[in-house]
């Protein structure tokens, strides 16, 4: 059993300023983190339907199937990944995933099918 010790100076302290001392102090991995790539974002949610092909969804690498979506370009084929479409929740069903995040797989899918388009950087 661990046992917290009092630092003397935050003795007599209320409650308020120790819980913002804390948060002070706590790591603030989420607002430092660096955005994901696409291959990563695709590997942690996009891999459950597109390399199956569940509810339809285009499989990864199926030039035929990619093409008409290829066609209609790397901002519009962005925009409907990140509001969802048919069975295809809005960011794959992970709201926590950026606007960028989402871009950034979008980028790598369509290149394991048969696009040119540069990972987007902002």
């Amino acid at each position: 059993m661990t046992r917290i010790r009092s630092v003397p100076a935050l003795v007599g302290l209320s409650a308020a300023p120790m819980l913002a001392l804390s948060l002070l102090a706590a790591p603030t991995c989420a607002a430092a983190a660096e955005p994901r790539s696409g291959a990563e974002v695709y590997e942690l949610v996009c891999t459950t339907c597109h390399e199956a092909g569940v509810a339809g969804a285009p499989k990864r690498g199926d030039v035929k199937a990619w093409k008409p979506l290829i066609a209609e370009g790397q901002a519009s084929l962005s925009r409907t990944a990140i509001k969802g479409i048919r069975g295809m929740p809005a960011k794959g069903g992970r709201p926590d995933l950026s606007d960028l995040e989402v871009r950034r797989a979008v980028a790598y899918l369509a290149n394991a099918s048969g696009a040119k388009w540069a990972e987007p950087k902002k």
